[in-house]
């Protein structure tokens, strides 16, 4: 994961018609432990992890790095969000030399199919185009992943190319705030 480049962090948090996203603080860490160990999370990103490991290793305050935000929903945690820069060493770029942004997210079973990854991820995209003006930003997803792939498709991300990695077939596409010219 390499950082995602000159942008003022951490930004104002960013209020949509329910959720706050923000920077992470002390009070998410459970929610953190709780989204790592959850089988239904881990289905599509290589698996829970072990509760036992999670309470050792995830840090007092969890996720504190420029593009990096949680989903908050009434004052507690129900996901987080991620901008990085893609690891040039992994398959799926649209740039010879990498380094494209890639759009990551996670959330706990009890917020899915209401549309909050939508609204989340709309929300951390246009902070990104004010950030990052003309940045593309990447995305990849399993393609037995239906719901990561309907939001790939909501977002308006564009397929690129499918491959393996992780011992399954990965849809990866690209998004980009700049309307192309006709």
């Amino acid at each position: 994961m390499t950082e995602l480049g000159p942008v003022n962090w951490p930004p104002a948090p960013i209020r949509t018609e329910r959720l706050v996203l923000r920077e992470s603080e002390a009070r998410d860490r459970a929610a953190f432990i709780e989204l790592f160990a959850s089988p239904e999370v881990g289905t599509y990103v290589g698996g829970p992890r072990p509760r036992d490991e999670l309470e050792r290793a995830v840090p007092e305050v969890p996720g504190r790095r420029p593009g990096f935000f949680v989903i908050d929903l009434d004052g507690a945690m129900i996901g987080m969000i991620t901008l990085d820069r893609r690891d040039a060493e992994r398959p799926g770029h649209v740039r010879p030399d990498a380094g494209e942004a890639e759009l990551g997210y996670m959330f706990l079973p009890e917020a899915w199919g209401r549309g909050y990854a939508v609204e989340a991820c709309a929300a951390a995209l246009d902070w990104f185009t004010d950030a990052l003006p003309s940045e593309l930003v990447v995305l990849c997803t399993q393609t037995a992943n239906g719901r990561g792939m309907r939001l790939a498709a909501k977002l308006g991300f564009t397929e690129v190319e499918r491959f393996e990695e992780y011992g399954a077939e990965q849809w990866f596409g690209v998004w980009s705030s700049v309307t192309p010219s006709g």
